[in-house]
């Protein structure tokens, strides 16, 4: 009997363990199962799976129970592991459960596989990671790095893409994976429906750093916040450090290290990010042309658009649209059922 029971739908099998955090497993389901296709469509089926089906333990006071057991992997397009309060159990191939081998045989070739937070140890453990970048929670990497050298782990970054194998940082970072599948599945439209309709940031890049010093900004030290909105605002002209240091009244130096220490990159990294994010959009859901996009995200010319966006997605701007375009009307009414959805509490 098939586990997945909606056709055509992504399918994605989340494979839990005892000691699992209740708040990773929700976040594929509550990303994931929220992603609507332009018409309104569900796009993906989501559903949980453990290697004995049944009572689950988490690392709280109660249990979750799970119906389905690895059986779901053979028909999943995509399995994510969440981490559990029992990772710190000594994961080297000699010592992963023969139940969580088994599981792991079960998913088929080219199914994309995820970690959230020391799930990547899993993954390790199963040899999905040799000689592959990773990340993992930057309170484990030490570990991480002890037991798998043949990964090369990168602990500074909210997550890493290596195609058919992603790995996140904590549970945050697990938000930022779960946009990240999705923006790549359906762009960046759906993506940040999605983000909106349960109020989270559309966009953290996955090499923004993990250990922010200063999220918030301490009591009578200025943030850069003001800075950023405007330059939101204005990312269609050239900005330089000094104009946005002098929003916040402060010398560049300071300005560039309170914005590093606030958002966990550079502002130049920053504004790049930010202007990509604009092209996609604008890709998605307007007919300008090339050169006229690269104005209007302040890239200048369609060439240094071009440098930029290829780096940062791997495929050239008139790739991407061709994959997500979307019906400008379609979506915008998608759009306004999302908000009409949040407002309403659904």
């Amino acid at each position: 009997m098939a586990v997945f029971t909606h056709p055509g739908l992504h399918k994605v099998a989340v494979l839990v363990r005892h000691g699992l955090l209740p708040i990773e497993l929700g976040i594929p389901h509550a990303l994931m199962r929220r992603a609507r296709s332009a018409t309104g469509e569900p796009l993906y089926e989501v559903v949980t799976c453990a290697v004995t089906p049944g009572a689950i333990r988490t690392d709280g006071d109660f249990t979750i129970n799970v119906e389905h057991g690895i059986e779901a992997l053979a028909e999943a397009d995509t399995v994510i592991v969440p981490a559990s309060h029992d990772w710190d159990e000594p994961y080297d191939r000699g010592a992963m459960s023969p139940g969580l081998a088994e599981a792991f045989t079960r998913i088929r070739p080219g199914t994309r596989i995820a970690s959230i937070c020391t799930g990547a140890f899993v993954l390790a453990a199963a040899g999905l990671l040799d000689g592959k970048r990773a990340t993992t929670h930057w309170r484990a990497g030490e570990r991480f790095q002890r037991l798998f050298p043949s990964v090369r782990l990168d602990s500074d970054v909210l997550y890493v893409d290596e195609g058919s194998v992603l790995t996140s940082a904590g549970i945050a970072s697990g938000v930022d994976l779960c946009l990240h599948m999705i923006r790549k599945d359906h762009g960046a439209a759906v993506a940040n429906a999605v983000a909106r309709r349960t109020i989270v940031p559309p966009h953290r890049d996955g090499g923004q750093a993990q250990f922010i010093r200063r999220p918030v900004p301490e009591p009578r030290l200025s943030s850069t916040g003001t800075a950023r909105s405007w330059a939101l605002r204005h990312l269609d002209r050239p900005l330089t450090l000094r104009e946005l240091a002098e929003r916040e009244s402060m010398s560049v130096r300071t300005f560039t290290r309170r914005f590093r220490e606030e958002v966990g990159v550079s502002p130049q990294q920053w504004l790049t990010q930010q202007r990509i994010e604009r092209v996609r959009q604008l890709l998605e859901e307007s007919d300008l042309s090339i050169e006229q996009i690269a104005a209007q995200a302040g890239f200048g010319s369609a060439s240094t658009l071009r440098m930029h966006f290829q780096a940062a997605l791997g495929v050239s701007p008139s790739a991407y649209r061709r994959t997500f375009r979307t019906d400008i009307a379609a979506d915008a009414e998608n759009g306004a059922a999302a908000d009409a959805d949040v407002s309403s509490g659904r």
